[in-house]
């Protein structure tokens, strides 16, 4: 049930992908800000409490409806539910036109066209950013990007499906996400300010449930990509990026497509439209202190954006297709 529910959220999503301006993004902002205005006082322990609500609600919720459907309508209306959840919490067309247009800006030689889309997506000042470094800013928010939102939320689906807890973990996976990223943003806020214990709480819970997804995209990046070099550069230079989980992403990467990444963190700008903080893509490295160096490897290249989507899709097909011999063998054993 998993994997068939995995590959027609797939499927639907690149056919018809979800609009930036819809009702899930505009609910999933309107419940984080409720329980940011009614639950976070200030104090050390409202920021769990704060954390707990925007993100176990939600995900209790998905559950309750999932086991529902079975016990009323049956299975097949709860693997329409799953891949419901699937379409609008996991797919590459969520960011991927950033990426495009990025791209295509490049291939075109339109360097001001790429910076002003860069800047738009990332929320950034990319003015002078020469080529090489676009290119490095491009694969890395990317990368991150489609960890976020494909091999993450595949991650948490796939074990908590595995248990019969349904699509939980999807739901889990992009709530938790998503409040350390919006609150670590509102921190500076005029309007509705995130308190310090409310952002301490939703980075250090954020941490703890991308530690195995991220090494599982990185060894998906390794496995599809140049073996040796990936891990090499994981045990070795995965500490020069702030992050650690996006670290370990970042140097398979860099080490699976022999890439140079890593560099000066870009000075972020303020976002106008509170939706954008429920797109792809947003990521912290703007708000981290500096790096500690690059990887080795190639200068970055437009020629290597194309080598980031071979990346992300072989690794893709191989965890779909390790899916299927998984549910293969279940149904036979």
């Amino acid at each position: 049930m998993s994997f068939f529910a995995i590959l027609c959220a797939l499927l639907i999503e690149q056919v018809r992908p979800l609009g930036y301006h819809n009702p899930v993004y505009a609910g999933v902002l309107d419940w984080t800000r409720w329980i940011s205005r009614n639950f976070d006082a200030g104090k050390p322990q409202h920021g769990w409490v704060a954390w707990s609500l925007a993100v176990l609600v939600p995900t209790f919720a998905a559950l309750g409806i999932h086991w529902l459907l079975i016990l009323t309508l049956g299975l097949p209306f709860a693997v329409l539910w799953n891949i419901a959840l699937l379409y609008v919490t996991l797919g590459f067309r969520q960011f991927s036109h950033h990426f495009t247009g990025i791209r295509d800006a490049l291939e075109e030689g339109d360097e001001p066209l790429a910076r002003s889309l860069l800047a738009h997506w990332q929320h950034i000042d990319a003015a002078n950013l020469p080529r090489s470094e676009i290119v490095r800013h491009v694969i890395e928010h990317s990368v991150i990007a489609a960890h976020r939102h494909v091999f993450g939320v595949l991650a948490w689906f796939s074990i908590l499906a595995a248990i019969g807890l349904g699509p939980a973990g999807a739901v889990f996976y992009r709530m938790s996400e998503f409040v350390a990223r919006y609150w670590s943003s509102q921190g500076a806020s005029a309007l509705q300010p995130a308190s310090s214990h409310v952002q301490d709480a939703s980075r250090r819970a954020w941490g703890l449930i991308d530690w195995l997804p991220a090494r599982i995209t990185a060894l998906g990046f390794a496995v599809v990509g140049s073996f040796e070099e990936a891990i090499d550069c994981w045990r070795n230079d995965a500490d020069r990026f702030p992050n650690e989980n996006d670290g370990v992403i970042l140097a398979a990467t860099s080490g699976a497509l022999n890439v140079r990444l890593g560099g000066g963190v870009l000075r972020s700008e303020a976002v106008a439209d509170p939706l954008q903080q429920a797109q792809a893509g947003d990521s912290v490295f703007s708000t981290l202190p500096p790096d500690s160096g690059s990887t080795p490897g190639r200068e970055p290249e437009p020629g290597h954006l194309r080598s980031v989507v071979g990346l992300v899709w072989r690794s893709v097909v191989m965890w779909l297709v390790l899916l299927a011999l998984l549910t293969l063998a279940r149904l036979l054993g």
